[in-house]
Formats: structure tokens, sequence, C-alpha cells
């Protein structure tokens, strides 16, 4: 088996909540840091793989081909402009994939052995698997390979609400395709410290969760907004701006908790 150091799975139900965003910048800002990673864009949207750059005519191998079966890993992944940072990409073809393997007995599995099979995957430290707005089929693909779910978390009132149905998909997950599936952390973002609303909810979150949620948290800012329109990660757009300098410190943050998770 060809296994990274870690495969991590950054999901949230909720659209909306700087999921794909974080997905692209944290594995810029790892890629940044020396160590070198693999996306895989399991969205039909795609916007990962359009945030990192690739245009939708060079997508001539996707995710949908490795899920199919018709591609490997290694002939779907593709070099980024961040030295370290490779994808495999996302197309529209995704948008049918339940229906296409639905009826296989493996169809959760699909992904996990594509990875398990991929030669070159050793080479990476880690993997970020950024999945749709759902518990679908594909996000099921993406725990069912994974060491751990990431859960980026939006700063508004509704912030909770869904939280719950989506760390219950991680214990039946847990309890029946991947026992050592763990909660990596939650990630507060779209933060506004302007809004008394939004630092409620960082405290709410706090409470509810310990030490589940990061110490980072991601700023509501405006060029990490503009960076995807230029196909780039908001840590090569404006690497100054508060955005890109809180993602370099949740990548920080982030190694250091696969650590403890790993010596655990």
């Amino acid at each position: 088996m060809n296994k990274p150091s870690r495969i991590i799975t950054v999901a949230n139900q909720k659209g909306g909540v700087g999921k794909t965003t974080t997905a692209i910048n944290l594995a810029t800002a790892l890629a940044a840091i020396g160590e070198r990673v693999l996306v895989i864009d399991l969205d039909p949207q795609g916007n990962a793989s359009t945030g990192l750059g690739i245009d939708r005519r060079a997508r001539q191998v996707s995710s949908y081909d490795v899920l199919t079966g018709r591609s490997d890993i290694d002939g779907a992944a593709m070099e980024t402009a961040v030295p370290g940072l490779s994808i495999v990409p996302s197309t529209l073809d995704l948008l049918g994939i339940e229906m296409e393997i639905s009826g296989e007995a493996d169809r959760v599995l699909k992904l996990r052995r594509a990875l398990r099979e991929a030669p070159s995957l050793k080479a990476f430290s880690y993997v970020l698997i950024d999945c749709p707005p759902s518990l679908n089929l594909l996000t099921l693909n993406a725990m069912a390979a994974a060491d751990s779910v990431l859960v980026p978390l939006q700063c508004e009132f509704f912030a909770l609400e869904g939280l719950s149905q989506l760390l219950a998909t991680v214990d039946q997950i847990r309890g029946s395709i991947n026992p050592a599936l763990t909660i990596q952390g939650i990630v507060l973002t779209m933060f506004d410290r302007r809004n008394n609303l939004a630092n409620q909810v960082v405290e709410d979150v706090r409470a509810h969760m310990g030490d589940t949620v990061y110490e980072t948290v991601i700023p509501r800012n405006v060029r990490i907004s503009e960076a995807p329109s230029y196909g780039k990660p908001a840590i090569l757009y404006d690497l100054k701006c508060s955005g890109s300098q809180a993602y370099l410190q949740l990548a920080s943050e982030v190694i250091r908790r696969e650590r403890r998770l790993r010596a655990a």
C-alpha cells in the first residue's frame, strides 16, 4: 500500500462557509512551508481546480475518471503553479457519478482503493480532499479514504446548525467503514471582529467543541475573495494580507496537531 503521511477531508454540507477556500489555501500554505501536497477535487463545481489555476480545457483526466476506474491517481494528478502542490481536478462529469456507481457494492470505497493503489502517493506529506457542500456519495468516499476530517465553520448565527449532522455522519463512517477516522479540527472562517455576533459565535463554538476548534481564525478578507478570479490561492495573490497570514498560521497548527494525533 502506498500511503502519504495524512489524508484529510475538508467537509461541510453547508455551502458558503469557506470550504474550498480553506482547502486550496491550506494546501498552498503547507506547500509553502516545505510539505508536498496533493489536492483531490471532488466537487463537481471544480472551484478548487479553478482556484489553483487549472483551466477547464486542461482537465482531460479528472477525479471522475479515478472514481469510475478509467484512470488512476497518478494519471489524473496535475502540477500547479505552486511548487510541491499537485491536484486531481474536477469536472462536471462528477454530477452523474452517483447514478453510475450507486449499484456497485464498493461504491463508497472507490477513492480509498485508488489512493492505496497509487505508486506516487507515498511522495506526498498530505492529501487534502475538497468535498461538495452535501453529505452525498462523493463526501462518503472522501471520508472512507481519509485519516481525519477538517470542518470549516462560518462565523454566523447558524454556524452550529448542521454541524451535529456532519459529526453524526463521521460517527457512522467510523462505525461501519473507516474506524480510524477522526475529527482533525474545526476552523472558524469569515470572522469579522467588528461584528458582535461573530465574536459570540466564536465563543459559542469553542464552548461546545473545546479543543477541537483551532486557535487560528480565518478573517473575512477581500483579498481572499478576489484571488480565485485570478486563478491563484490567496497566498500567491497577496501574501501579506490578513487572510494569507491566517492560512499560514493554520498550516503550522495543522502540522502540530497531526504530530500529536500520530503520537497518540
